[in-house]
Formats: structure tokens, sequence, C-alpha cells
């Protein structure tokens, strides 16, 4: 008698408990990593707020430096300040200039990162207050004192957007 030559070969592929063992690995892998995703992508907005909060208030403090030092003509009773955000962008007249060039504070004006995207114009995503107005309550004027953010959220910190 001969022996028995079955040789016996290891099925191709996978079978269907690995298969459902890899897809649970992989979907407990991605709930781990959506909520990190999420939390980085807020940390990111919030350094954009913080940047273009500071920006736009050091080109607000820097209108107002040049129209205390007669470089900006200053109409009587205002404040100083601008009187919208674009002109931080569009510039003055340096009135200390015997060309007549402008002066120009910002080269774009940032958008408020919590901003809905359907505000095409970056100046409707910021909140205006005056210099005639509180800190507590501040309202639109004949100037730009301020800025704040419009967003109803708080950041990672607990302070609201607009207490920034």
């Amino acid at each position: 008698m001969q022996p028995c030559n079955h040789s016996r070969q290891p099925p191709n592929g996978f079978s269907l408990i690995e298969l459902l063992v890899v897809v649970a690995m992989v979907s407990i892998l991605a709930s781990i990593g959506l909520p990190l995703a999420e939390l980085a992508h807020r940390r990111t907005q919030e350094e954009e707020l913080r940047q273009s909060l500071r920006q736009i208030r050091s080109a607000l403090d820097a209108h107002k430096k040049a129209t205390d030092a007669g470089q900006i003509v200053r109409q009587v009773n205002a404040s100083g300040y601008p009187p919208s955000l674009d002109v931080l962008v569009t510039g003055v007249v340096d009135a200390q200039s015997p060309r007549g060039s402008k002066l120009f504070f910002l080269r774009r004006l940032p958008r408020d990162p919590f901003a809905p995207e359907e505000i095409g114009d970056a100046a409707q995503t910021w909140g205006l207050r005056s210099y005639e107005s509180t800190a507590e309550d501040p309202k639109p004027g004949k100037d730009v004192f301020d800025i704040y953010s419009k967003s109803e959220g708080a950041g990672m910190n607990g302070v609201p957007y607009r207490k920034w």
C-alpha cells in the first residue's frame, strides 16, 4: 500500500473572525484618534484667534499713535481711532508727507476663525467697540476702539471668546 499523499494547503485569505477582530481594532483606534484631532483643530483655531486679535489691536493702536503724532488729520471731537476696520487695510493719507503717500496698518484684515463661512467680508466677522462704549457692554459707534469675537463659544480655558 502506498502512503496517502494528501497534502492539506492552508486556505487563502482571512477568516470572518479575523476580519471582525481587525475591524474592531481599527474602530477602537479611530474612536481614540477622532477626539484628539478635534482638540488639535480647536487649539489651532484658538491660537489663530489670539494672533488675529493681537494683530488688529496693534494696528488700531498704531493708527491712534499716528493720529496723535499728527500724521493723520483728526476731525474735531474725534478720538483718533479709525472709523472702520477697512481703513487699516486701505490706508490713510500721511499728513506729513509732501507727496501725499498713504499709511497702511495691515496688509489684510484677518477673519475671526470661529465666524461662519457664509460671512465673506472679514470685517463683518468681528464685533466692534467704539471709544465711547464700555468693555462690559461693547457697542459700535463713530470709531473702532477695540474688537471682539462674535462667537458664542468658550475657550478651553473657560473664558468666552467674546471676552478675549
